[in-house]
């Protein structure tokens, strides 16, 4: 039986930490339990976090180190200039993080994808190296792009593929993604944790339903908007909250604006508080392309809130049983989306119902049980001498 290391030092490699996403937040919570319920040592390390302060408070003992690459800085240019300011940058990167392990000595190496995660298997500095995937298999192909930047997806797909089994351990989020990656050694399925993150239960009253995520292409609030539009001419008392910051701001607002729905859709910024905003709320919504793991959902699920969602990939059939703490509509049904929404909008007594049996969520996705996964994981990943390939 495997012997359970006493300590351990992680090293987590992610983009930034200034913005107030998901991996973000899942990152958060993992180095708290890690630091705060284990005494490991954790040093997070950026590469585009250029000065700005992390959204969320990392606790002090935490190490952040930027390696001031910034591959940010060539968005927005030329394919070529972007590509060729793309592979400068990869080899000052790669020369910076390998002077950096050589000097950390962590255990493990966890990644953040994609972050530049294609030259971490290769460095010599002894440590595991382990990859966690946010997204789904299938997010290159549903940026929906073409031209040149269209067979660049098509390329980054396929070079998943290989650079997924060089690492140690592969995370994904659901059981869904790990079927379409199909069998391959490494890979794990670790779920991201269900905390009740608010001061009060929903009791599903409000007539407000809450949308929540970055304002892009694979959030589709587009979708939802045309849904809403529906939805407002039978119920003109209910409004609809979204909550995030991106790209899209102009364009959507400009569609509320055009469908006269400036009373009842608000687009607000990021909050540091959005258990706050799920319990003042009484239906969630999700409207995505796709997601790794929908981990909005399960937090306002965790804070009382029937879900109502596209059947996207990857992540509602793994959450939501349908009928009884959530509804499930055929991706892209605008109109049965919206169905679906004035069903539970009209009966209090089965939108009150669905609240109280979403609760549960925390049964399967409970931070302990989250996070037994993930020492399991490391420690079995440092032990596994095996599995070496330095």
């Amino acid at each position: 039986m495997m012997s359970m290391r006493k300590s351990m030092k992680i090293l987590y490699k992610i983009h930034s930490t200034y913005n107030p996403g998901g991996m973000e937040r899942v990152l958060l919570n993992k180095v708290k339990y890690f630091v705060e319920k284990k005494g490991w040592e954790v040093v997070v390390v950026t590469t585009d976090q250029h000065g700005r302060p992390s959204f969320y408070p990392f606790p002090d003992s935490v190490r952040m180190i930027d390696l001031d690459i910034n591959y940010s800085d060539d968005n927005g240019k030329p394919f070529l200039k972007k590509l060729a300011g793309y592979f400068r940058r990869r080899q000052e990167h790669k020369k910076r993080l390998d002077g950096l392990l050589k000097k950390e000595r962590p255990d493990v190496v966890d990644c953040f994808y994609p972050g530049e995660c294609s030259f971490v298997p290769s460095l010599k500095d002894g440590s595991r190296k382990v990859m966690e995937l946010h997204q789904s298999k299938l997010f290159h192909h549903q940026y929906n792009r073409s031209g040149l930047m269209g067979l660049a997806d098509k390329v980054r797909a396929g070079m998943d593929e290989r650079l997924v089994r060089r690492f140690d351990r592969f995370v994904v989020l659901t059981e869904e993604d790990r079927q379409m990656w199909g069998e391959m050694p490494g890979i794990r399925v670790i779920p991201n944790a269900a905390d009740f993150i608010a001061d009060k239960y929903s009791d599903c009253s409000a007539k407000r339903v809450i949308a929540v995520g970055r304002l892009d292409y694979q959030k589709s609030f587009d979708r939802l908007i045309l849904v809403w539009e529906k939805v407002h001419q039978q119920l003109p008392d209910w409004r609809l909250d979204i909550f995030g910051q991106g790209e899209w701001k102009e364009m959507l607002q400009n569609m509320i604006d055009e469908r006269g729905l400036n009373g009842t859709v608000k687009l607000n910024g990021p909050t540091k508080n959005i258990g706050q905003e799920y319990s003042d709320s009484s239906i969630l919504v999700m409207s995505s392309h796709y997601e790794g793991f929908p981990m909005v959902m399960v937090e306002a699920m965790a804070c009382g809130l029937p879900a109502v969602t596209f059947d996207y990939k990857c992540g509602p059939r793994d959450i939501i049983i349908d009928g009884e703490n959530g509804l499930i509509v055929p991706d892209g049904d605008i109109d049965g989306l919206a169905e679906a929404m004035v069903r539970l909008m009209k009966d209090d007594d089965l939108r009150k119902r669905m609240g109280e049996n979403a609760k549960k969520v925390v049964e399967t996705y409970s931070k302990e049980k989250v996070m037994s996964k993930w020492l399991q994981l490391y420690e079995e990943t440092v032990a596994d001498k095996s599995g070496d390939k330095d």
